[in-house]
């Protein structure tokens, strides 16, 4: 999609299943689905997370929906190459989904709420095809949650540049902080919202490196040719800002500081 900021590329795809990896005991820890269990996964994207998910829940059967065709053959070599079979996949606008009312015992969305331009009405959907007393769970980074060091005017410039460029297509990079009065808009009953952070400093060099190299910079560089064209920023102070974006990653002095919130919510 035009209107997807960090775009369908196989760097962003490794960034996806690398991400997953990484945050999996921050984010999924608490994930389980009994088992005969119908749980939904919309915008599944390339697998990342429903190969997680199968795993974790290996009697739960998985409808995993998501718009693009490339995503989801992404999957399900994914779930092949783990040798998970339960999940199945669904080309389909998880805005307007076929299923009928009252389909699924659970709903789980992962990082795409704060790539759609209507969050509430999205949420009010996946409402629609969950059953009564089923859970939907929803988990959105917050870009405004981020710090560094050392930080520099040049990497500043570099992250306010993906935030930008995300709002300016209409999508919400501050999402995280609202996940609260979103889900009541959507009439759904909030179980709990908690933030899940992650901090790493030379302590933790992998994790410093896998944050900061795997996650982040990678995140940021996907928003550098809209930035360009936009005129929000030149050539070579992109350059500048994207290296000195690294050398948070980098120990003895590097570190990095960023906050993912998880919700919980019952129909």
């Amino acid at each position: 999609m035009a209107d997807y900021v960090h775009g369908y590329s196989s760097r962003e795809a490794q960034r996806l299943n690398e991400q997953s990896v990484i945050l999996e005991k921050l984010l999924h820890a608490d994930v389980s689905y009994p088992s005969g269990s119908k749980v939904l996964e919309a915008g599944c994207g390339v697998g990342a997370q429903t190969a997680i998910l199968a795993r974790r829940s290996p009697g739960a059967q998985f409808t995993c929906a998501d718009l693009n065709r490339e995503s989801l053959e992404c999957a399900r070599r994914r779930m092949e190459e783990a040798g998970l079979q339960n999940a199945r996949f669904h080309q389909a606008d998880i805005n307007n989904l076929s299923f009928n009312d009252d389909r699924f015992d659970h709903v789980f969305v992962c990082f795409v709420l704060e790539h759609v331009p209507d969050p509430v009405a999205t949420l009010v959907e996946l409402r629609r095809v969950l059953k009564p007393g089923g859970t939907l769970t929803v988990i959105e980074g917050d870009h405004g949650s981020c710090f560094w060091h050392p930080e520099t005017p040049e990497s500043r410039v570099v992250w306010d540049a993906l935030i930008r460029e995300q709002q300016r297509l209409g999508h919400d990079p501050l999402i995280g902080r609202t996940i609260f009065p979103l889900l009541r808009k959507a009439d759904l009953h909030v179980r709990r919202v908690e933030p899940r952070w992650v901090y790493a400093d030379a302590g933790q060099p992998a994790l410093l490196d896998g944050v900061v190299h795997k996650i982040i910079v990678p995140m940021v560089e996907t928003a550098r040719a809209r930035a360009l064209q936009a005129g929000a920023v030149d050539e070579a102070a992109w350059e500048k800002g994207i290296s000195d974006l690294n050398q948070a990653g980098y120990p003895p002095r590097g570190t990095f500081f960023y906050t993912w919130f998880k919700g919980e919510a019952v129909k």
